[in-house]
């Protein structure tokens, strides 16, 4: 699994013009499954997102998580972060994971997000043309690979 995820003051999702999800100040995840990937790597990453220290605190320091900032979460499907880009000039897919097993985990790893934490967390359509309107905080940006 693959994750991209940004600092956000707000990030809001729109598929067919319509707003389907929305929240506040917290963390755009994109998350992208690739073959391998599997229930322990979705929870392994889940819970390393959530313990992760990217809020600052009164010090201006990053050392709050997530709920200790009272922060919300945005999970967005992302396959195209599985992309290899080494060689040509169109991106290779044969890294992600077949749709219906990458749904299985993108909505294995919400449900452990949800389960795990006290923060709220929003998320768009798997596979659905989304657009993902954000206000990046800092910026900060953050990559994980489990």
């Amino acid at each position: 699994m693959r994750a991209v995820v940004q600092r956000v003051l707000s990030c809001d999702v729109t598929i067919d013009g319509e707003e389907c999800s929305k929240i506040g100040r917290g963390a755009l995840v994109l998350l992208a499954v690739e073959h391998g990937d599997d229930n322990a790597a979705a929870e392994k990453l889940a819970k390393k997102l959530l313990a992760f220290r990217m809020f600052a605190d009164d010090a201006g320091k990053m050392n709050l998580n997530i709920a200790q900032a009272n922060g919300e979460l945005m999970i967005v499907s992302q396959f195209t972060l599985a992309a290899n880009t080494q060689n040509g000039n169109r991106p290779s897919f044969t890294s992600a994971a077949p749709p219906a097993l990458a749904q299985q985990l993108y909505e294995y790893f919400v449900t452990v997000l949800k389960r795990e934490n006290s923060a709220p967390v929003q998320t768009g359509v798997f596979a659905a043309d989304m657009q993902v309107s954000l206000i990046n905080d800092g910026p900060v940006t953050f990559t994980f690979q489990v």
